[in-house]
């Protein structure tokens, strides 16, 4: 597995000790390194983990620059390491959901375990990703395969479900409760009869919601609560524009 480090530290001696500790790591690296924020904003390359310096110089510091990663899609963002010479930054680095922070000098065993706990979850990430946003269905004896994002909504009818995709409808035989549970992150049911595909939210109220292909659907009050909240969830995690 090749880790993409990247380095944020306006002090050339520390980007060159902590570039040093990495390649002491016993992990393939590619390693980056940056004397500001605006650097490692234009430089253009996503880091699967980021050692990131709380007070940099000039311009934007640490913890402007981990905020503003935090507003990227979720599986574009790095895990933050902050570096910091003062122990009160740490209740702020909890604030961007930091992975860790190291006071400085830092410690080499110190950083060797925080980096092997790092290169862990990094690898435990890459596990869990998806083979491809697909749904596999029975329909008339066989199975057909479909993109997931090719649906707007699912409806119960009676014992089947209707899908509604850009392509058309289509009915099949299947349990709502059942794609609920393998669909859940990226549909939510609104209603007994609906489970919609957050992406094409468009709109809503508290009693009915508008889809981007124009259809308009009721929400249970005891439902809208929940949707909410995964609505807004779901735009965090910037799969809308994925």
């Amino acid at each position: 597995m090749m880790i993409k480090a990247a380095i944020c530290e306006d002090e050339r001696d520390s980007r060159d000790y902590l570039s040093a500790l990495i390649r002491r790591q016993p992990y393939l690296c590619e390693i980056a390194e940056y004397p500001s924020a605006a650097a490692y904003l234009a430089g253009g390359r996503e880091a699967d983990l980021l050692f990131l310096d709380i007070g940099l110089g000039k311009g934007k510091d640490g913890l402007e620059l981990a905020r503003e990663l935090r507003a990227r899609p979720a599986k574009s963002q790095p895990l933050i390491v902050f570096i910091t010479g003062y122990e009160r930054y740490v209740f702020d680095a909890f604030d961007v959901e930091a992975f860790q922070y190291l006071l400085k000098p830092v410690d080499e065993e110190k950083f060797a375990a925080v980096f092997a706990r790092a290169a862990a979850r990094i690898g435990k990430c890459e596990e869990k990703q998806p083979p491809a946003g697909l749904l596999t269905l029975r329909l008339g004896g066989s199975s057909h395969t479909l993109l997931t994002r090719s649906i707007y909504y699912i409806e119960s009818s009676s014992h089947q479900v209707i899908l509604h995709t850009d392509s058309g409808e289509f009915s099949c035989y299947a349990r709502m409760a059942d794609l609920e549970a393998e669909l859940q992150g990226d549909f939510y049911r609104i209603h007994k009869g609906y489970l919609v595909n957050l992406r094409y939210v468009r709109a809503y109220t508290k009693t009915e919601l508008t889809l981007e292909n124009r259809e308009k659907l009721l929400i249970s009050k005891y439902k809208y609560p929940g949707f909410a909240r995964a609505h807004l969830q779901f735009m965090k995690r910037g799969l809308i524009d994925g």
